[in-house]
């Protein structure tokens, strides 16, 4: 048997999205900036694709740019706005919990002149928007928080915050990376200046991301050549990417209600069943304001890696963590920030489920991580000391 239960790293490609790359790479190959008839149909193939990405978060076809993915997307946000409006301020505001694509760039960004503050969050992962408009200062050009944790799936107040940037004029940018769809959005009622998107979050393929930029919103590009994507991002399209992105948004979009419903029951079943059968196991992040296939659980006295591998051996697959921090033995910068001790840190454990989830997948999983727990803590060095 084989599970799968790490969706928030990767989706698998759906059928309807690989046929149509399919399609596009077996007919006549040409570049959409290309004048002849071959190339106005590959440029159809990216118009459509743009006008369905636009689509599936409430924004206009002209206001979305490609990437290469969304750690692009975010790098584009964040320092296209930084040394666009460098003249007038050099202060950025971020959370703890971002992923390393917005605090690596913001690190990057201070070795460059620009001050950042890392807001805290809170004991269930949220960040308060008094902290947020509390912190704004004169020289303050950019703000970026995340809209849901990749790890928790703890989701922020971003309406809330936008209010707030609108007020005080700063521009506003929100990785959506894990949001889209899983949960309904728009960027007018987030009130967001940039929001950044990932094909393969998304049942797309990997290597094909997107920015929305709001009309009027001033970046720098990141590289220099061509014309292409109204001259924010050089570079030919990648046309079945693009084309795939786009039909893996429309899809998503159709299926978001009865999708999310269908994975808060797995989640809940899932959660459900470890608490009763496995004892001091904490939940970390929000139990209300999470996406509904997320579930992060710290298992006391014990180490994720060795659950990983139990499971693993099970034929699982799941995670402890963000798929681009899995190589380091370090607690998880997230669950830190939250306040989770070290030791209960490195007993966590991601499970993020997918539109191919069962039932039975659910009750498989948890009979299966019973007896990996427990031989475990038969072995553990860790006591309660440990933890408390």
């Amino acid at each position: 048997m084989k599970i799968y239960l790490d969706y928030n790293a990767t989706t698998p490609v759906r059928e309807e999205v690989l046929e149509l790359m399919f399609d596009i790479y077996r007919g006549d190959a040409a570049n959409p900036s290309s004048i002849h008839f071959l190339g106005r149909q590959a440029r159809k193939f990216v118009d459509e694709g743009r006008e369905k990405v636009a689509a599936a978060i409430g924004a206009e076809p002209s206001e979305i740019v490609f990437t290469g993915g969304g750690t692009e997307a975010d790098n584009m946000a964040i320092q296209g706005t930084a040394f666009a409006l460098r003249e007038e301020g050099n202060h950025i505001i971020t959370q703890a919990t971002e992923h390393h694509a917005v605090l690596n760039t913001c690190e990057f960004l201070e070795k460059h002149g620009f001050k950042v503050t890392y807001l805290p969050v809170d004991g269930e992962g949220l960040v308060d928007p008094a902290e947020v408009e509390k912190a704004i200062g004169a020289e303050t050009i950019l703000i970026t928080i995340m809209t849901a944790n990749n790890e928790t799936g703890v989701i922020q107040p971003i309406e809330e915050i936008g209010e707030i940037t609108r007020s005080r004029k700063v521009v506003f940018h929100t990785d959506a990376i894990q949001a889209l769809g899983k949960i309904p959005f728009s960027v007018n009622d987030l009130k967001v200046d940039l929001l950044s998107l990932s094909a393969h979050k998304v049942y797309g393929p990997k290597g094909v991301g997107a920015l929305y930029i709001r009309k009027g919103t001033r970046l720098r590009p990141l590289a220099y050549g061509g014309h292409h994507e109204g001259g924010k991002r050089p570079g030919t399209e990648n046309v079945a990417g693009i084309a795939g992105f786009g039909l893996a948004c429309e899809l998503a979009a159709q299926e978001l209600v009865e999708s999310a419903a269908h994975l808060s029951i797995l989640r809940d079943r899932l959660c459900g069943q470890i608490s009763e059968n496995i004892s001091r196991v904490k939940l970390n992040g929000s139990p209300r304001l999470r996406l509904p296939n997320t579930l992060n659980l710290s298992f006391e006295f014990i180490e994720g890696e060795g659950i990983l591998l139990g499971l693993e051996m099970k034929g699982i697959a799941t995670a402890s963590g963000s798929a681009c921090t899995s190589g380091t033995l370090a607690p998880s910068h997230v669950l830190s920030a939250m306040g989770v001790p070290a030791a209960l840190a490195q007993g966590s454990i991601r499970f993020s489920l997918g539109r191919e989830n069962t039932v039975e997948d659910i009750d498989y999983t948890a009979k299966a991580l019973v007896p990996i727990i427990q031989r475990l803590r038969d072995l553990s060095p860790f006591s309660e000391e440990d933890i408390n």
